[in-house]
């Protein structure tokens, strides 16, 4: 027998080869392997006849190649046929072909006289239903049919060097081998959802379909339920740590407020509030500022820092990159001057401060914005109250936590202008507090959003330069610094010269991530000043750059951009009174790509286009489990097992509420699933 935790490399039945490939995987351990799980499953019990017409549903199809075919055309191109035809001899229904496109390995795979199942969508090429790239698998001989055939078999996601009958057949003797005493079920008490072994071994070999929906909700639940057990454990964590008041009586709030050029929105009003209950109160805030692009979440954060630093303490603003840092700067040293307040900069290359001590004879800074640089040596926070965290999922949890770890605790912001749907967001950010801008200023100018083909690109020049002549500015952003021998992209760096001559006489500057800071830091400032008409970027530009005077943005390759992103590029544009213009080159036709960037001309709202994104793409990397330090889901689906996450979540709670510490004997079993961020279980588990 073996054990769970149990390295498959002490397994003398793993050829050593195959190790290597299943470490490309991540599995190491036969845990590892037995929860990776298929991504789907095909029914070959009973194989279904040959299709008559094309079809949108990918099907099941078992038969015999008798013949194959190597075709050339335009040089280096190739096109592999093999032609199918039904097992059963009585069968009339006609021969299947089957084709891939410049994969050569195809071809040494797959002879006549073989046996072969594939998988695809049929369709019609001319007078012949054909299978474009399907998967396929070779029938070898009668030994495996157990494990390979004549079931409900399993299809995992595999890479080079591990072919899914390989795969399948390693899966399938680890769980035959397995100890089933070492697979520990860890469900709450009244969640009756069976054992853990069996529902491993049902959703990767189900005796019937009807077998895998109930295999697949243990493991789901058991998923979520580790997932909101360490964020409750989170919350519960954070709310036990010591704290104190951190907020002043609010003169200066009152002073900034009045003197700014505009209005507050209600709901800038309405979260300013809540800040302040929780600046005023004796435990720590823990708290999550959520507001589309250009909803003023900078006012809101100032007006905590300066509540934080009335009451006596320092407050510090960590930016992503050195640009944001840098204008965040520049913009708190021009409004709050009139405050004496002690603002400080830090970043890997510049120091700089602003000597209004709100103090006479103060040289602590109230105020120290930063990137990075504010988590490692040479700064020293001698009182910090306050911490905001600005675009948060660009940094990890670790680095977040080195900024925070202090004691007393200090109050935490944290802010993001990536639109989150609410699912992801009681997931991801269960640990916090959440506080949303949903009102944009009336005083932003309206952004126009145009998808044009990259053939229209003389319409679009003749445009640029009539705004141009207006006196307007613009950014002109691409997908990759230097052009790629791999994809069929353009670049910032080999356009430029382009740019320059297309656009003569206006001034265009370059500016990307390989730039060094000072030298980036003056394209930026020149850019401001209106000295430079057009910026060629990357995506550095992405979050954070306030030019009021920049109203037009084209962006290059748009295909290879997600919808969250062009948004959030979009959003650098329409921040002053001028109507403002966003337009999307791409040359790409497919269905996907009409339909995505086509959701940008009709939809404004960041909140909107997220669940857009949501139904689209499913919640892909928005999770962003690196940087959150949860887990990863292996098989949960945010989107579609919401009920599942929900009631875990609520049973992961009301355990922790009732027993912070896990110390009663029946919860015990559950601080295994608690591993904090740095590596540390939870409490006082060693």
């Amino acid at each position: 027998m073996i054990q769970l935790s149990q390295a498959l490399s002490e397994l003398d039945w793993i050829p050593r080869p195959k190790l290597t490939a299943l470490r490309r995987l991540g599995i190491e351990t036969v845990e590892d392997l037995v929860t990776h799980f298929p991504r789907r499953h095909e029914d070959r019990r009973e194989f279904a006849g040959f299709p008559r017409e094309e079809s949108d549903v990918p099907i099941c199809l078992c038969g015999e190649v008798v013949k194959t075919q190597l075709r050339r055309f335009g040089g280096w191109k190739k096109i592999f046929e093999a032609t199918l035809q039904e097992s059963d001899a009585n069968a009339l229904s006609q021969p299947l072909v089957l084709r891939w496109f410049n994969l050569h390995y195809v071809q040494k795979m797959i002879a006549t006289g073989q046996r072969l199942v594939v998988f695809g969508k049929p369709r019609l090429r001319g007078q012949r239903l054909c299978l474009e790239h399907p998967e396929f698998e070779v029938i070898e001989n009668d030994e495996e049919i157990s494990v390979h055939f004549r079931r409900i078999t399993p299809i995992y996601p595999a890479t080079e060097g591990l072919s899914q009958r390989t795969f399948r057949g390693l899966t399938y003797r680890a769980l035959e081998s397995l100890d089933e005493d070492s697979v520990e079920t860890l469900l709450p008490h009244g969640v009756d959802l069976g054992e853990r072994i069996t529902a491993l071994r049902q959703i990767h070999f189900p005796t019937s379909q009807a077998d895998l929906i109930p295999a697949r909700e243990h493991l789901v639940f058991s998923e979520f339920f580790a997932m909101q057990m360490l964020i409750a454990a989170r919350r519960s964590a954070a709310a036990s740590r010591s704290g104190q008041a951190h907020c002043g009586a609010g003169v200066l709030l009152e002073r900034f407020l009045r003197g700014l050029p505009f209005d507050l929105t209600n709901a800038q009003v309405r979260v300013i509030d809540e800040l302040r209950r929780d600046l005023a109160a004796n435990r720590p805030m823990n708290r999550l500022l959520q507001g589309d692009v250009g909803s003023g979440k900078t006012v809101v954060a100032i007006a905590a820092m300066l509540l934080a630093a009335e009451g006596g303490f320092q407050a510090a603003l960590m930016a992503p990159t050195q640009i944001l840092a840098e204008q965040h700067y520049a913009v708190l040293c021009r409004w709050l001057e009139p405050l004496r307040i002690k603002i400080s900069l830090r970043t890997a290359d510049r120091q700089e401060e602003s000597f209004l001590p709100l103090v006479s004879g103060d040289e602590r800074p109230d105020i120290l914005i930063g990137t990075h640089a504010l988590l490692y040596e040479g700064v020293s926070f001698d009182n910090l109250g306050l911490a905001v965290i600005d675009e948060q999922h660009k940094f990890g949890v670790s680095q977040r936590a080195r900024l925070t770890a202090r004691e007393p605790a200090p109050d935490v912001l944290v802010m993001t202008a990536t639109p989150i749907p609410r699912t992801l967001t009681m997931t991801v950010y269960g640990d916090l507090d959440v506080s949303v801008i949903d009102e944009m200023p009336s005083n932003r100018g309206k952004i126009i959003t145009a998808v044009r083909d990259q053939s229209k690109l003389g319409e679009v020049l003749s445009f640029m330069r009539e705004r141009l002549e207006a006196g307007r500015q613009a950014y002109i952003v691409y997908p990759l610094i230097d052009e790629s021998e791999k994809l069929d992209v353009k670049a910032a760096a080999a356009e430029f010269e382009t740019w320059c001559d297309r656009l003569r006489p206006f001034r265009c500057e370059l500016l990307h991530g390989r730039i060094p800071g000072p030298e980036k830091q003056a394209i930026m400032d020149r850019f401001r000043r209106g000295e430079t008409s057009v910026l060629i970027s990357t995506t550095v530009i992405e979050v954070g750059v306030d030019v009021p005077n920049a109203t037009i943005m084209l962006i290059e390759n748009a295909e290879r951009f997600g919808l969250a992103q062009l948004h959030q590029l979009r959003g650098r544009i329409g921040r002053g009174e001028h109507k403002s213009y966003c337009i999307l080159l791409s040359a790409e036709k497919s269905p996907e790509t009409v339909a995505k960037l086509g959701v940008l001309e009709k939809i404004s709202d960041g909140f909107e286009i997220a669940e857009a994104d949501w139904n689209m793409r499913g919640p892909g990397d928005l999770l962003g489990t690196a940087q959150s330090g949860l887990p990863a889901l292996k098989l949960g689906n945010l989107k579609t097992d919401v009920r599942i996450m929900r009631e875990a979540r609520a049973a992961a709670i009301a355990i922790l509420e009732a027993d912070p510490d896990l110390e009663a004997s029946d919860n015990q079993r559950f601080r295994r699933l608690i591993v904090e961020e740095r590596g540390r279980t939870f409490s006082n588990v060693s």
